[in-house]
């Protein structure tokens, strides 16, 4: 199979320019600058005049709660969002049922992923108190990395023991990325709260209870675990400002496009919708992290993905589940951000597809280059288009971007040189790739 993608935008590489791209099988073969059409029998043709043409993004960090946890989410629903949103790679998260923190539940979910994921899949394995011993058994080319939960988060995975933080750091070999959050602060804002406001604090409070301070402290110790140990540390979802100043040389961290869309304000409109953990914060936090993520401080942009059903998330600081689904809405909101002047696009190209690569030293993906796998999507601008029900496929079925208006549409996802997402479906036929590594 032949493909041409001609008359489009491309973004790639800090550079923008028009351009076509061949894709023959599942790669990108050539990449031509300017209007020249080339001189060649396809076998389809895609205009894509108008639109952008990107790398397909790489999310970092996203929840399918397979297996165990299927009646909010599974592989298949999410990777469809992933499709309708121009992802075409996702590394999913261990806090399954059971956990990912043997050798076999990582081999069942590579083989449940084989089976329904329609875009390109692998695994972080994750790390407990007593299970260092199984880091030497991993097959690096096959995962990103370590997950490690040095805070009480959904799944119940936390690692709070100094002996085991030690064992960990000084043993993996591949990237650790840790969920930071002190929970001995948590359970005294949590005790202190619940004596001010009664057992269930309204979500207003969440920002209080799962605070700054939780953050900064759960976030400066595995800074220093990692420069005793000279372990390769990628801090997942950062939200303080306080936080940015921890960052140092070989120490990376994510940001999601919730933490940087939404801020403390926006609990009174959309209350427990936005709860997730580490909480959305103050308007100057997110304005700092805005910040961070144009200048450079910032290396991935991930959305940790976290569906639960509505009735889930009734209640307030302590019934309401933490977590919200953003997969299918992330490239469009970071849009957004993008025409409001927060970062520019050859940016946000960086932060959603060049660097996660580049980071977890992805195979061929990630960029658009000639020998690459054409995981490609093309997105219009100046289209105006609104969230609804109807179009959210994630199986929770509901999104906190629920009656916003877009400007930006994703036109079409290629994965693999597949289309897998255009005109609003999703192709449930393809089967997306195990990612390679290093």
């Amino acid at each position: 199979m032949k493909i041409l993608i001609q008359h489009g935008t491309l973004v790639n590489e800090n550079n923008i320019f028009d351009g076509s791209v061949i894709v023959e099988d599942s790669k990108i073969t050539k990449i031509v600058e300017g209007n020249t059409v080339p001189n060649a029998s396809f076998d389809e043709v895609i205009d894509a005049s108008g639109c952008f043409v990107l790398p397909g993004l790489i999310d970092d960090h996203v929840h399918f709660r397979e297996p165990g946890l299927t009646a909010k989410a599974d592989i298949d629903s999410e990777s469809r969002a992933a499709a309708a949103g121009g992802v075409t790679t996702y590394f999913d998260m261990p806090n399954c049922v059971p956990q990912t923190t043997t050798i076999e539940a990582l081999e069942e979910k590579f083989k449940l992923a084989a089976q329904k994921s329609h875009v390109n899949y692998s695994f972080f394995f994750g790390a407990t108190n007593d299970n260092v011993e199984l880091f030497s058994q991993l097959d690096s080319h096959r995962i990103p990395g370590i997950k490690l939960f040095m805070g009480s988060s959904t799944g119940n995975m936390l690692v709070d023991r100094r002996e085991a933080l030690e064992k960990i750091f000084s043993t993996a070999q591949m990237p650790i990325m840790v969920h930071c959050e002190d929970t001995d602060i948590i359970n005294r804002n949590m005790a202190e709260a619940k004596l001010k406001y009664g057992d269930d604090p309204k979500v207003i409070h969440h920002p209080e209870i799962r605070s700054a301070e939780a953050c900064y402290q759960s976030t400066r110790l595995a800074v220093e675990l990692a420069v005793k140990h000279h372990a390769r540390l990628h801090i997942a979802h950062l939200t303080t400002a306080k936080e940015l100043e921890l960052l140092a040389d070989g120490i990376t961290a994510e940001v999601t496009p919730s933490h940087l869309y939404f801020c403390d304000r926006d609990y009174a409109s959309l209350g427990t919708r936005i709860k997730c953990n580490p909480a959305i914060k103050s308007e100057a936090d997110r304005d700092a992290l805005r910040q961070a993520v144009a200048d450079g401080r910032i290396a991935v942009i991930g959305t940790d993905h976290a569906p639960h059903l509505l009735e889930q998330k009734e209640g307030g600081c302590c019934k309401a589940a933490s977590g919200m689904p953003m997969l299918q809405f992330s490239l469009v909101t970071m849009l957004e951000l993008v025409d409001q002047g927060v970062l520019s696009l050859e940016r946000l190209v960086e932060l959603m597809c060049h660097r996660p690569a580049d980071l977890f030293e992805v195979r061929n993906r990630g960029y658009l280059r000639e020998g690459y796998q054409a995981d490609i999507v093309l997105v219009r601008p100046n289209t105006g288009w609104t969230v609804t029900k109807a179009v959210i496929q994630s199986k929770c079925g509901w999104s906190p971007m629920e009656n916003h208006m877009f400007l930006w549409r994703v036109e079409r996802t290629l994965c693999n040189g597949h289309t897998v997402y255009q005109h609003g479906e999703v192709d449930t036929n393809y089967i997306g790739q195990p990612v390679s590594f290093r």
